[in-house]
């Protein structure tokens, strides 16, 4: 909402998060290009967890992941060998900072340690992996999935790296936040889709607006922090981002499908 010279207060149509010109991996390849087309949808729209960085961290991290695949490369091998590459100049890197190879390095591999990367899967079953920066913190997801030949699916196991500096006071406050945000995003990006028809948004409540629901819960969630010796930083955005991307990179070594659409639930899962 915003307000008109005359004080009243008015729908306004909402914007995204900027692209910002660092954002990973700009910096770390050569010959490297952004471009932001704008797109104005003209519908209000209000704030949610980490907005812009939850289309990037998707994207970017869906993106790297088929270009590790096209290379025959491992994924988490693949990524490392991004971030060792000597950054070109340049600031940015997400909001809230410049980005820091390290501390990514760090949640990546810890996430991979934890979760037993490498691991075999039988057909219909995968691992994925995706981090992201955003907001000074840095986090890293495993997920492991299961897709029945009918397309049906399951979020077996996810495990999170985090690193928001050297300090969390209430690690089981920390711990929900962390929990919080993988049910959140997995409900955004598993279900939920706003649909407007002739101005007006079809859906009204919760009944159709679906949530998740206890069953599509992870039956695993593990959570390890990294402390470095950074200052400490908020945990209440930077957990949204790469759980989406996560799942999705799993799906594809579950199935062969690329996801690159949201919601999972609207797309045919289904594999012979």
């Amino acid at each position: 909402t915003g307000r008109g010279r005359d004080g009243r207060e008015s729908l306004q149509a909402g914007h995204g998060g900027g692209l910002d010109g660092g954002q990973f991996p700009a910096r770390f390849v050569p010959n490297f290009r952004t471009v932001q087309s704008l797109l104005d949808c003209r519908i209000p729209m209000g704030p949610w967890r980490c907005p812009g960085n939850n289309a990037f961290g998707f994207a970017i991290q869906g993106f790297i992941d088929e270009l590790a695949h096209a290379a025959g490369k491992d994924p988490v091998e693949f990524r490392l060998d991004l971030l060792n590459t000597p950054p070109l100049p340049g600031g940015g890197g997400g909001w809230g900072g410049a980005f820091n190879a390290g501390r990514a390095r760090g949640v990546l591999q810890l996430a991979a340690e934890k979760a037993g990367w490498g691991k075999k899967f039988e057909r219909g079953q995968g691992a994925g992996i995706a981090f992201h920066f955003s907001h000074q913190g840095y986090v890293a997801y495993v997920a492991e999935v299961t897709v029945s030949k009918s397309g049906a699916l399951k979020i077996d196991r996810v495990v999170a790296a985090v690193d928001v500096g050297r300090q969390i006071v209430n690690l089981s406050g920390a711990e929900g936040q962390i929990q919080g945000s993988i049910i959140d995003a997995l409900s955004a990006a598993w279900y939920q889709e706003a649909v407007m028809e002739k101005g007006r948004m079809v859906k009204g409540n919760f009944a159709e607006y679906q949530m998740l629901r206890m069953p599509d819960v992870p039956g695993k969630i593990e959570i390890h922090f990294l402390r470095s010796d950074n200052n400490p930083t908020g945990l209440g955005e930077p957990g949204i981002p790469p759980l989406a991307p996560a799942v999705a990179n799993a799906i594809f070594v579950a199935t062969g499908k690329r996801v690159r659409e949201f919601p999972f639930s609207k797309i045919d899962l289904s594999w012979t």
